[in-house]
């Protein structure tokens, strides 16, 4: 087994920093990808499943992501996944490439192009690079790195690859662990289903809990994963029928 946290210990930031700290659940590799964002200065960072040709929703793909919630809304209310250059891409290649999104909008054959420059432009996610990876069991998924910088450089990308890779390797494993252990439920877990059960939406419970709709509804879907679920009623159900919440 891989010491994902002595190999992520020995690489160094640019600045010369480090990152600090065990990898022994998703927050911790939320941190320290937020870690990694912001010392190559992008605005946030999205890991996502490839999504297949019958996906018209990339929030639905979202596994993790610092990107504002806005983003995803309105990309999916646009239905700019479909025609996208850079999700065709992802899914014939990979290999790691950069994006501006003025560049790509002239490559679409939809139409959509100024809608989609309109969207990264709002969210500040001009430009930015998307990093394919995989698990040990060949899942693929791509993560991204978006903002206002200049494209990066090629020792850059190289750096950022080596990061991708071994993130995703140990996010894969974390998430096949906590579907093994169903009452392992965290506590931010646990409040969101209470909140859940109550009959809050996830607007509500992010108002209440001072956190964003897209960190109550990633909570949410790793309760569900850990207990088994289908979706969200369930959850609650099996939640409530383990004792887990009243």
């Amino acid at each position: 087994m891989v010491d994902f946290s002595a190999t992520i210990s020995s690489l160094i930031l640019p600045g010369g920093r480090s990152v600090a700290g065990a990898l022994g659940n998703e927050d911790d590799i939320r941190r320290v990808l937020a870690q990694i964002s912001d010392a190559y200065g992008f605005r946030g960072f999205l890991v996502l499943s490839i999504p297949d040709a019958g996906c018209h929703s990339l929030g639905a793909q979202a596994l993790m992501t610092t990107w504002p919630s806005e983003f995803l809304r309105r990309y999916d209310s646009a239905r700019l996944i479909d025609g996208s250059p850079v999700v065709q891409r992802l899914r014939r290649s990979t290999i790691p490439f950069t994006y501006d999104a003025h560049q790509l909008a002239r490559r679409r054959l939809d139409g959509k192009g100024d809608a989609a420059v309109c969207v990264f432009e709002a969210a500040g996610l001009p430009r930015g690079l998307y990093l394919p990876v995989h698990n040990a069991s060949g899942r693929r998924a791509a993560i991204a790195f978006g903002g206002n910088r200049e494209l990066v450089s090629n020792d850059e990308m190289q750096a950022l690859n080596l990061w991708a890779g071994l993130l995703y390797s140990r996010l894969s494993e974390v998430r096949g662990r906590d579907s093994r252990g169903a009452g392992s439920l965290s506590r931010r877990e646990i409040e969101c289903l209470r909140w859940a059960a109550a009959g809050k939406t996830t607007m509500e419970m992010a108002r209440i809990m001072a956190l964003s709709e897209y960190t109550v509804n990633h909570y949410l879907n790793r309760a569900t994963r850990k207990l088994d679920s289908v979706n969200r009623v369930q959850t609650v159900a099996k939640a409530m029928r383990a004792g887990l919440i009243n």
